[in-house]
């Protein structure tokens, strides 16, 4: 069984390592499981409630929650802006929420991974994040955890695909994800 796993990255940089980690999971994703790289997050229009109600919900956004519920996961790849999540990921769950009880994450599998400058990879990112996802009605996957720190050093001069190391712990992650996925397709 064929899982379809949709990978939202927190980062708009074009040098993004965090876009180059998912470039990395679409390249090495476990057999039966597609990743399919998000395009458009930047294109989203903050959250309004004003703005989503049916006929004026934009069309970024309506973009954004059709490729989600055609997924059967969600990782999301979260820098660390200022000890949290970015903008741009905080913003994509908002609209993933939404209708309240019946939004795009509701009881899809979710984990959180991704990469940092700092000593310590994003964790705090990443925790609000999970947290986020999960109040947004999200299965976050609890043990599918991947914080990698030093990223502009680390990957100044080789791409995550290419770092076995991070192949590796990458994989494991995403096998969790696909596991969770396939057993709630069933």
């Amino acid at each position: 069984m064929s899982v379809r796993i949709l990978a939202l990255v927190g980062s708009l940089r074009a040098g993004s390592t965090n876009r180059q980690l998912a470039e990395a999971a679409a390249k090495h994703a476990p057999e039966g499981a597609e990743i399919q790289i998000y395009e458009g997050l930047g294109d989203v229009p903050f959250y309004n409630e004003d703005i989503d109600a049916e006929g004026t919900v934009p069309a970024a956004a309506t973009a954004l929650r059709d490729a989600a519920n055609q997924a059967d996961a969600i990782v999301l790849f979260s820098p660390e802006y200022n000890g949290t999540m970015s903008a741009v990921l905080k913003n994509a769950i908002d609209w993933l929420s939404r209708p309240y009880g019946a939004g795009a994450l509701r009881g899809k599998p979710v984990a959180v991974i991704g990469t940092a400058f700092g000593q310590y990879g994003g964790v705090w990112a990443h925790d609000d994040a999970r947290k986020s996802a999960g109040i947004a009605g999200g299965a976050v996957i609890e043990e599918a955890k991947l914080s990698i720190p030093g990223s502009l050093t680390r990957f100044a001069e080789v791409h995550p695909a290419d770092d076995a190391e991070v192949v590796g712990q990458l994989t494991e992650v995403l096998t969790r994800v696909a596991k969770e996925a396939a057993a709630a397709k069933a």
